[in-house]
């Protein structure tokens, strides 16, 4: 099983965090931000990762540090549970439906952090949570895990869903990209080495 269990507490949020990569999609999750926790279900449930998250937040200020420090916690567990990267898928990609929206995402392990982000929200929030975080949470998550995303809204009008099929996107290539294939002696890499 490859699993992190990370502790961080900053004067701006307290966070707990434990990951287990190998899991069934199983989760408790609060953060204080009602429409952010529904979309670290998703990630849970369609990545088939076990997801534990507590965190308490200056949300009185807005979701911005919650969410930011969240996204690099959940980045460094996901490195963590990663491991030595042996004998991992490390590319894919996946293009999912949400109803009127449809997302790309295409993900490489490489241990080299970048984030290409296209989409644009057309309101300023869903729920209590700023439309603008969804961009900063995959930011903290690739700065912390060494992923290379691309995201990219191929289409879609309402807002929930298009946020929604980028988290369960993401979700997708995740676990495809962090599985197993027998043929791969050690890392799939001519370098023969996959860290942050």
């Amino acid at each position: 099983m490859r699993k992190s269990e990370i502790t961080r507490n900053t004067f701006e949020t307290n966070i707990d965090m434990s990951l287990n990569l190998d899991g069934k999609g199983k989760y408790e999750i609060n953060t204080g931000i009602g429409f952010f926790d529904h979309m670290l279900t998703h990630i849970a449930k369609h990545g088939f990762m076990d997801l534990y998250v507590k965190a308490l937040g200056d949300t009185f200020v807005d979701s911005h540090h919650t969410i930011e420090d969240v996204g690099i916690v959940f980045g460094k567990c996901l490195n963590e549970a990663l491991g030595d990267r042996k004998g991992i898928v490390r590319f894919a990609n996946f293009i999912l439906p949400m109803e009127d929206a449809l997302v790309l995402c295409a993900l490489d392990i490489s241990g080299r952090p970048y984030l290409a982000f296209d989409c644009n929200f057309t309101v300023p929030k869903l729920g209590d949570m700023d439309t603008e975080m969804v961009e900063e949470f995959f930011r903290a998550v690739v700065i912390n895990s060494g992923l290379n995303l691309h995201i990219k809204v191929l289409g879609g009008k309402n807002n929930h869903h298009i946020a929604e099929a980028i988290f369960k996107c993401f979700a997708k290539v995740i676990d495809i990209a962090s599985s197993y294939d027998s043929r791969i002696d050690g890392v799939l890499s001519t370098k023969g080495m996959l860290e942050v």
